[in-house]
């Protein structure tokens, strides 16, 4: 039975990870929030480079984009009693150069994963709702192949335990755009779950 000591243990190892770093260009800086008592979990992707200098999750404009999507404050969003906050790799994996032929930032280190992931949503023990964030995260956790727009199509077949979400990001303007159906259908719901949550913690 998991209990409040190794969970201590397992934030201290996590903040003390090396076992990707030469890879990253930025060095290892684990970012996460955790707590023993949260009852949501925000599964994303990996730290950007200005998460990773300001040592905070969601701190910019796609934080901002997600507050909103669930309804809550800063102040709410930051306790760690209320949300998990646990991206497929720690840290930040490093952006594509112009020579890439891509952009944005990399995909997380598998690494990550397969150490720490099972072992801290062992943890996680009154989880109500985990929101995917990012094919990344959607593959991990449905354990199968799933484009975001296919995933949040059939949003109802997951939920109330889960919800797929496009990554809230500025990048993804075009997305919401044409799909509309996701913040005026999806978006009321999950603010009524996440209320609810809330409020019963």
């Amino acid at each position: 039975m998991p209990n409040v000591n190794s969970f201590t243990a397992l934030k201290a190892e996590i903040k003390q990870c090396q076992i990707c770093s030469e890879f990253l260009p930025l060095g290892a800086k684990p970012i996460v929030q955790l707590g023993k008592q949260a009852k949501i979990l925000i599964a994303g992707q990996a730290p950007g480079q200005k998460t990773h200098h300001k040592g905070r999750p969601f701190d910019d404009a796609s934080g901002e984009r997600l507050r909103t999507w669930l309804g809550v404050t800063r102040e709410q969003f930051y306790a760690p009693e209320l949300f998990a906050i646990v991206p497929m790799g720690f840290c930040y994996p490093g952006s594509y150069t112009s020579a890439d032929r891509q952009s944005g930032d990399k995909p997380p280190r598998p690494e990550c994963a397969k150490r720490w992931r099972q072992e801290v949503l062992d943890q996680l023990e009154h989880i109500e709702l985990t929101l995917l964030v990012g094919k990344y995260a959607i593959e991990w956790h449905l354990k199968q192949k799933l484009s975001v727009t296919q995933s949040v199509a059939n949003w109802q077949e997951l939920w109330p335990s889960t919800l797929v979400m496009p990554h809230p990001s500025p990048r993804n303007n075009i997305w919401l755009k044409r799909h509309p159906e996701f913040e005026q259908q999806i978006i009321p719901q999950l603010q009524k779950r996440v209320m609810s949550l809330i409020n019963s913690a």
